[in-house]
């Protein structure tokens, strides 16, 4: 007698490219939104992924400064976890355009608004790894699946 194995639980890729400006960012949310619905996560949860995107691509913008780039989100759904990859072709290091007073504000008392969207991301999802090169800045969002 041969045992069979049920099948192998199946991943599915979604890919989104847009543009690296503010006004194409609710795309990458809404996408993420529609996304993040397909696992067992609470309403909570998934708002915090699309926020947790949303960050990550907002400071793609910023550090673009409005320079010629992409966004390619990838995302993966897994059955144990949704795995986000918030990808830019901004160079690290690249001159950020025009900020809004608020963001000179923090920037006057010491306040590194880059560190406190990495927090933030970190609160919203269970794992954030942030790489940042002369080709860019990988932003990984990983949440959990609930067990």
């Amino acid at each position: 007698m041969s045992a069979t194995q049920p099948p192998a639980p199946q991943s599915d890729t979604i890919e989104l490219a847009i543009p690296c400006r503010p006004e194409f960012v609710g795309i990458a949310r809404l996408a993420v939104l529609g996304i993040a619905s397909r696992m067992p996560f609470s309403y909570d949860e998934v708002e915090d992924v699309r926020l947790a995107v949303g960050e990550a691509c907002s400071h793609a913008v910023e550090r673009a400064g409005g320079a010629s780039a992409v966004i390619r989100i990838t995302s993966v759904i897994d059955p144990g976890a949704l795995m986000i990859t918030v990808a830019d072709d901004v160079p690290a290091g690249a001159a950020s355009g025009p900020r809004s007073e608020e963001a000179q504000l923090l920037e006057e008392v010491g306040v590194d608004q880059q560190g406190l969207g990495a927090l933030l991301m970190e609160i919203l999802v269970d794992d954030v790894k942030i790489e940042a090169g002369p080709a860019g800045t990988t932003v990984r969002l990983t949440k959990y699946a609930p067990e």
